[in-house]
């Protein structure tokens, strides 16, 4: 399947920057930079569109995500919410708290959609309670959507923003919502079962409607067509591929985060890329990241 034509590049490693958990990578179409996590590191990660002009900022907690505000700012999620970002300085400033009466849990991934909300989800951080749940933001309040999840990973949003996907990473499904005007959730179903190795974790949406979802443990990441059948792949040179993003000018630059978690000393040695920040060129191009809408 890797020699599919929507698939024009091999992965290139852009950043060996090691992470222990790499995740949330967004491309900032405002700035023409990548930002992305190092959840278990702790740590914000930027640079260029071609890993140059890198920088890194610590994080107080577990950051899971980052996404650009309508105001200009960058907003991340902490263990016990959200939090503004200022990059200058590295600052992090209280939003708003989500389950901070649950300190088991911490946030895994987000996503704005086309009307400028938040999506995004919850888990158990030692990976066993199905404590995790999924949320909508509307830059005003956060509400509850879905729960009974592990592990949270996705969401994503089709083309005409009508149908949402999110994942339960251990159960290896991917779900599909109908998602009604006003944000409202329903019709939640089955739209794949990974079952060619890994757990399903991020995803993104190109402009054809098709679903790309990295693997954990898969040494890859699969593009699934708006029926839920196996389009193509990407192989990857090491295992946990965690998050992928559309971007560049034209959007067909896809940037993916990968994790060192979980690896031995044997199999970090045998994946010396483990944990880098890599890109491949894709024929279809993706769908443009938004702001997130702020009230004021």
């Amino acid at each position: 399947m890797s020699g599919h034509p929507t698939i024009a590049s091999t992965p290139e490693c852009l950043w060996q920057v090691g992470a222990t958990l790499g995740e949330g990578v967004l491309w900032d179409a405002t700035s023409a930079q990548v930002w992305f996590v190092d959840i278990k590191g702790r740590r914000i990660h930027r640079c260029d569109a071609d890993g140059g002009e890198r920088k890194s900022w610590e994080a107080p907690g577990q950051v899971s995500f980052i996404v650009r505000a309508s105001d200009g700012g960058m907003v991340c999620s902490l263990d016990d919410g959200l939090y503004r970002f200022i990059e200058e300085g590295g600052a992090f400033e209280s939003l708003l708290a989500v389950e901070a009466d649950q300190p088991g849990n911490r946030f895994n991934d987000g996503h704005v959609d086309a009307a400028g909300a938040l999506w995004f989800g919850s888990m158990d951080d030692a990976e066993e309670q199905p404590t995790g749940a999924l949320y909508r933001f509307d830059g005003g309040k956060a509400e509850r959507h879905d729960d009974g999840y592990v592990i949270t990973n996705g969401p994503a949003l089709s083309p005409d923003g009508r149908t949402l996907y999110h994942t339960d990473t251990l159960e290896k499904r991917t779900y599909a919502f109908d998602r009604a005007t006003d944000g409202g959730l329903s019709n939640k179903r089955p739209f794949v079962e990974l079952k060619d190795g890994g757990y399903p974790d991020g995803m993104a949406v190109d402009a054809e409607g098709c679903v790309w979802i990295a693997t954990f443990g898969g040494w890859r990441i699969d593009r699934f067509d708006a029926q839920g059948r196996k389009v193509g792949e990407v192989r990857f040179p090491c295992a946990n591929v965690t998050k992928l993003a559309f971007g560049g000018e034209d959007l067909r630059t896809v940037y993916a985060t990968t994790a060192r978690k979980g690896l031995s000393n044997e199999e970090l040695a045998a994946q010396p890329l483990a944990g880098s920040l890599f890109s491949f060129r894709v024929e279809t191009p993706g769908l443009p990241q938004r702001l997130l809408r702020l009230e004021k």
